[in-house]
């Protein structure tokens, strides 16, 4: 089942896109897996993920570790860490 994933801010301005939809290979559990997943693909996502525990991750819109499950999930958004006050 195809998973849609987001990017925001820095992490689309690397990647070059706002969003897509990716099938994922077997093996991909967790947020964890997702993000070393997308870091070795090609473009700008080596670039946009050299530092996966920075980034933070929703699942369908509730905000989660990078331990959690993607299980039957059908959008994560991946956003910067927040800076500023």
């Amino acid at each position: 089942m195809p998973m849609k994933l987001v990017y925001f801010a820095w992490v689309r301005e690397r990647i070059g896109l706002a969003e897509e939809e990716v099938q994922l290979p077997s093996g991909i559990v967790t947020v964890s897996d997702l993000l070393h997943w997308l870091k070795g693909r090609e473009g700008g996502y080596a670039e946009a993920l050299q530092a996966p525990e920075v980034i933070r991750v929703a699942i369908d819109q509730e905000h989660v570790d990078h331990s959690e499950p993607i299980g039957g999930a059908t959008e994560i958004a991946l956003f910067p860490p927040m800076t500023g006050g």
